[in-house]
């Protein structure tokens, strides 16, 4: 028998009704189960405890597969303290969660559109997108409002062309020489329709996490001295992990729950695998592009940071090293309210010391068969 306090519940689609407060159950337990946990655990978080499960951390009774075994093992597991309650952020962090998620989307639709968009122009022969870095940009979009409303000649075209692009007519008329048809310019002229719906609702939702974002403008601060982080990149980490950093204990459990720390799996004295786990895929995706511009940043702690990894692991793993860094120091800058320190690029061979990596490549450049003689910069 499982504690009277203590309550599992398990559903899929079509569910069960929870129990009411008046049979004296103070603590929940369910499964995260897609989206369908969500209706139940808003209604009962105000009135009583309310932990959301990992089902990797579950498993029912073999042979006894149904939603009344996993409600029971559920509460047997919560009466035992054999798990671990999930993080679900607050109300307020949630909307802005939902937001952000949804703007992502958005803008990647446009880039799905837009990639449609030149898949079309190649059936046309036009071969915009070889000379035009941004076919939807102002140049590119004055072509192709021509283009629809059946201008046909190239040169005519190419001359729509703004600012340094004009430098490439004659490359533009070239490009713009192909067999584009009526059709073609109904299909564009509906996919340039649905670009400008999703920038717009891009700019709507923006606008709105905005607004959503001012009462924890000190961490969006923050969060955008770290090389590689702008504001919106800043946005969608906040709304990721929370304004209150204490919900993980340590940077080491930020990580882990994000999915950027080394797998541990262990057996015998041998590590199998140091595969990272699933984590947060929305939080993952935006660390990838922070950490991908930091690593194209000049003189900085994480640029040297990448180059010393990918030497020697590869550049993916250097990645998501860098990843795992950056989250690393967002707990610590919201822990203790400071902005990034940059340790700077020289900062692994300060580290070492200057001495002792001279001899350590003097020594290789021996063993290749080289005779080295030094001579400082000054001196030369």
């Amino acid at each position: 028998m499982s504690c009277p306090g203590v309550w599992g519940c398990c559903w899929h689609r079509g569910g069960r009704s929870c129990r009411s407060r008046s049979l004296g159950v103070t603590l929940v337990g369910m499964e995260a189960t897609g989206v369908y946990w969500k209706p139940v655990f808003y209604v009962l978080e105000d009135a009583m405890e309310c932990w959301l499960l990992n089902v990797r951390h579950m498993k029912t009774v073999p042979g006894r597969k149904t939603d009344v075994a996993d409600s029971e093992w559920i509460a047997k597991l919560l009466e035992h303290g054999l798990v671990r309650p999930s993080f679900v952020p607050p109300q307020p962090i949630r909307e802005l969660r939902d937001t952000t998620c949804y703007r992502t989307e958005i803008v990647r639709e446009r880039t799905r559109e837009i990639q449609r968009l030149e898949e079309l122009l190649e059936d046309a022969g036009i071969k915009l997108s070889s000379v035009v870095s941004d076919i939807v940009g102002k140049s590119g979009r004055a072509m192709l409002e021509a283009l629809i409303a059946g201008e046909r000649d190239p040169l005519v075209l190419a001359g729509l062309a703004l600012r340094r692009m004009r430098g490439k007519r004659e490359i533009l008329a070239q490009a713009l020489t192909g067999r584009f048809t009526d059709h073609h310019a109904f299909l564009v002229r509906a996919m340039l329709d649905r670009i400008d719906a999703c920038t717009a609702m891009e700019t709507r939702l923006s606008e709105r996490i905005d607004a959503q974002v001012r009462p924890f403008r000190r961490r969006i601060e923050l969060l955008t001295t770290i090389p590689g982080m702008n504001t919106r990149a800043a946005e969608v980490v906040l709304a990721e992990i929370g304004a209150d950093i204490t919900r993980f204990p340590t940077a080491a459990d930020l990580a882990s729950w994000a999915g950027v720390r080394p797998g541990n799996h262990e057996s015998a004295g041998k590590r199998s695998t140091g595969r990272t786990r699933h984590g947060d895929p929305w939080l993952k995706g935006i660390l990838g592009q922070v950490a991908s511009s930091a690593s194209r940043s000049k003189e900085a702690y994480l640029n040297a940071r990448y180059r010393r990894i990918a030497s020697r692991r590869g550049k993916k793993r250097a990645l998501v090293a860098l990843e795992h860094t950056i989250l690393i120091a967002v707990w610590h800058m919201f822990t203790h309210d400071i902005e990034y320190h940059d340790l700077g690029g020289d900062y692994f061979l300060e580290r070492t010391g200057k001495a002792r990596q001279t001899r350590r490549l003097m020594g290789q450049l021996t063993q290749l068969g080289y005779q080295v003689t030094l001579q400082p910069a000054y001196a030369a």
